[in-house]
């Protein structure tokens, strides 16, 4: 498609409504709220999911259904400003726990509230920037190139405004029984939130959690996706635990200080997962990270160029409304002010050099994660693969200029927290002004909407993480912290050479076997490195809709994607659910009145209940992705 021949929906001759009362506080609103839900969700499972859809259904409905407001421009700015927060906690999430977790070892203080929000803050807000220049060389003029698969779902949901306000439902029903399942498993302690049965053939357990959000994401990625993470579950659970418990049995083996079946008879098939499968699984994760960076480096290599060349051309600033970006001095200076503030305020610990590298890898991730989801989706951006290269190069430089210890570690975290948190952000900006482009909306109004978002996610996100880690601590059964903890060992295994290499590499080379044979290793990965229990409800979720989908190609509907909507609104507010719910158990922890919902003493229905509970969540959901949008 040629865009010069492209018309947006509104046209740019044509005024409406965009940036207002109603748009900013709605949409900050849901900033915070699926920031704190996707936190929760990926320091659990260490996946977060799109806000984007969810987002613009509810604004929908408030502002179309509710309010009966005729302003699809207004509803756009809704979700705009609230799938920042998303995005800004997916980047936060994937790296900061990790010097948490070096607070508890000892090795330095705990991050303050202003360290966290600086750091969330100059990332999200360099990520936005990066992407200003970039919207005339990606958005406009590759319109008919890229896609941006979320960023056009998400306009197609405004445009089927009529749809809005029954389409709402599924998402507030998912965010209700959600709520209710986690509070009777969690809060109320009336059914076991994990179905356990042991295989003691094999010295290992199969096991399931429950709890409605993995359902969502096994519903939402699919079952092809969900099924490489099974995968990788069952290489561990059924595959290396058993091998180890049977030929180590009376070998003691590094990091485990007593024999392998000691280890076994004290804490059973978890403890070996603890001691040895989760750092295969760091090794896998890294491998796969990498190669997915490697793969697409020739893509990279040409989409940075073509930007370049692009914005040669660009203007930052047309006559039209359509064309208006922010002023590139504004943009100049946002940058600059970034780097000064990383490198000047005493609380956050990134040195000259540091700040240097975060503007040159920014820039360069900022510009590939932007081109990377308008072809592939923002699921499929290689986020954890860029934050290991950026780790991997950020610490041997810091240890190389004499910045080592506590110091330099707590340096590199930082500095890929930020890259993160950029890359994420910028894949998430060229979604909403792709958006914005199909729907006329204004783009400099866009940019300064990412802009408030990012501000209030970075305020939230920093409270969000002191909360769950004073209740539940990160790195424990309840916050696993999987892709921080994976973070946290690489920097330490650059900088004091204390991991157990044979591990990792072991790991390392079940990635490569899996891409040798054309499989995607990284969800196969995932699947290694995270409790089996995870990933077997992830694949519940999955199958779920693996049948929904056979069914709908029996019925004659090819396509399915667009079928599974209902199911898919109804899985983003089960996780939006589960996440805030999870936020409020941490606060009644911190204050001590978890206790006084508990029930557990007078009603307890164990695994029976929890297996009951588990079946309910998939005959909702069920119900819900067969329901038709009126």
């Amino acid at each position: 498609m040629n865009n010069n021949e492209f018309k947006p929906y509104v046209p740019a001759e044509k005024i409406t409504p965009e940036i207002t009362a109603t748009s900013i506080i709605m949409g900050i609103i849901l900033a915070v709220v699926f920031g704190a839900a996707n936190a929760y969700l990926g320091l659990r499972v260490g996946m977060t999911v799109s806000a984007s859809i969810p987002a613009a259904v509810i604004s929908m409905a408030v502002i179309r259904v509710i309010m009966k407001k005729d302003s699809i421009l207004e509803s756009n700015m809704v979700q705009t400003v609230g799938s920042a927060g998303e995005s800004l906690a997916a980047g936060a999430i994937f790296t900061l726990p990790a010097l948490f977790l070096w607070a508890k070892e000892g090795v330095m203080e705990q991050p303050s509230l202003l360290e966290i929000s600086i750091i969330a803050l100059c990332g999200g807000l360099l990520g936005v920037l990066f992407m200003v220049p970039l919207r005339n060389a990606l958005i406009v003029k590759e319109h008919g190139t890229l896609p941006y698969p979320e960023g056009t779902a998400c306009a197609e949901v405004l445009l089927a405004g009529e749809e809005g306000g029954a389409s709402a439902k599924s998402v507030f029903a998912g965010m209700g029984f959600a709520a209710l399942f986690k509070m009777l498993v969690d809060g109320c302690g009336v059914a076991a939130g994990v179905v356990t049965a042991p295989v003691k053939a094999l010295k290992t357990e199969l096991s399931a959690e429950v709890y409605p959000a993995l359902i969502g994401v096994g519903y939402i990625c699919g079952p092809r996706i969900s099924s490489f993470m099974f995968a990788g579950g069952l290489i561990g659970w059924f595959v290396l635990i058993p091998a180890i418990v049977t030929f180590g049995a009376n070998i003691i083996m590094y990091p485990a200080d007593v024999t392998i079946a000691e280890l076994y008879a004290n804490g059973g098939a978890s403890a070996i997962w603890s001691s040895y499968i989760r750092y295969i699984g760091a090794g896998a994760v890294a491998a796969g990270g990498i190669i997915s960076l490697i793969k697409t480096l020739p893509l990279i290599i040409r989409t940075f160029a073509d930007a370049v060349k692009g914005l040669k051309g660009s203007s930052s600033a047309g006559n039209l409304r359509t064309e208006q970006d922010l002023d590139m001095k504004v943009i100049g200076i946002g940058i600059l002010a970034m780097v000064l503030i990383l490198w000047l305020v005493p609380a956050v610990p990134v040195s000259l050099l540091g700040a240097l590298v975060i503007v040159v890898f920014g820039f360069f991730f900022a510009t590939v994660s932007s081109r990377m989801v308008g072809l592939v989706g923002s699921s499929n951006n290689p986020v954890s693969g860029m934050a290991i290269a950026t780790l991997l190069i950020a610490t041997a430089l810091l240890k190389a200029t004499g910045s080592v210890g506590s110091a330099g570690m707590q340096g590199a975290i930082a500095i890929g927290s930020i890259i993160c948190i950029v890359a994420a952000m910028a894949g998430d900006t060229s979604q909403d002004l792709k958006t914005g482009y199909i729907l006329g909306a204004t783009p400099k109004k866009q940019q300064m909407g990412e802009v408030i978002g990012t501000i209030a996610a970075a305020l939230a996100i920093g409270l969000v993480l002191i909360l769950l880690d004073t209740a539940w601590g990160f790195g424990t059964s309840a916050i696993p912290a999987p892709q921080a903890t994976l973070m946290k060992m690489i920097v330490e295994g650059v900088m004091n050479g204390n991991l157990p290499w044979t591990l990792v590499f072991i790991g390392a080379f079940i990635s490569i076997s899996f891409e040798i044979v054309g499989i995607s290793a990284l969800p196969v990965a995932i699947g290694l490195y995270l409790p089996l229990e995870l990933s077997s409800t992830i694949m519940i979720g999955g199958l779920v809709r693996l049948v929904f989908d056979k069914v709908s190609e029996r019925k004659g509907n090819k396509e399915k994607n667009a079928d599974a909507g209902s199911g898919i609104l109804f899985c983003s507010g089960m996780i939006a659910g589960e996440g805030l719910v999870g936020i409020l158990l941490a606060v009644f922890a911190v204050f001590g009145i978890d206790g006084k919902l508990n029930l557990s003493n007078i009603v307890n229905t164990g695994q029976i209940g929890g297996t009951v509970l588990l079946v309910l969540m998939v005959a909702l959901t069920w119900i819900y992705a067969n329901k038709k949008s009126k």
